[in-house]
């Protein structure tokens, strides 16, 4: 029985489950949102929010412990600048899982991890490759045809 053990294990040693928790806590704090399994997910919910309250008592000792733990010094400045100012209103609750899908390989269960209250950046307009170019280009050339055929078939009936 697991009477009193918290926290999964996942699979892996003591050092690896710290070291991908702390690779984690900093991706979703730098990038807001990030997909992984279910599991871990659930996991990383736990130590993000963890930051998340450090962040919001905002003292040197609370900025220190989370320099222990994130890092990148540039993340650790954004989760006491930007993203606390967030939260300072909420009392927990600053993570949301949405469950996606199943992987292909193994049929693990995944999910998104994402920041509540996160600002949607603009979607940019994905590059194309060579062969969408040239059926662009091939259709420009075709419209441009109809038009001109268009523009005289008018001029003829005048």
């Amino acid at each position: 029985m697991r009477h009193n053990c918290a926290g999964r294990k996942l699979s892996r040693t003591s050092s690896h489950r710290l070291a991908l928790m702390r690779n984690m806590v900093t991706s979703l704090l730098e990038h807001e949102r990030i997909e992984t399994t279910e599991a871990k997910a659930k996991e990383l919910r736990m130590e993000a929010e963890k930051m998340i309250t450090l962040a919001k008592k905002g003292d040197l000792h609370a900025r220190r412990q989370a320099l222990a733990f994130i890092r990148d010094k540039d993340v650790v400045h954004k989760l006491f600048g930007e993203i606390k100012d967030r939260y300072l209103d909420r009392n927990g609750g600053y993570t949301k899982i949405a469950k996606l899908r199943f992987r292909h390989g193994d049929a693990a269960p995944i999910s998104v991890i994402e920041l509540i209250g996160r600002q949607e950046e603009a979607k940019t307009k994905k590059k194309k490759g060579k062969a969408a170019e040239a059926m662009e280009k091939v259709k420009g050339l075709i419209s441009k045809d109809k038009d001109k055929e268009s523009k005289a078939e008018t001029e003829k009936t005048e």
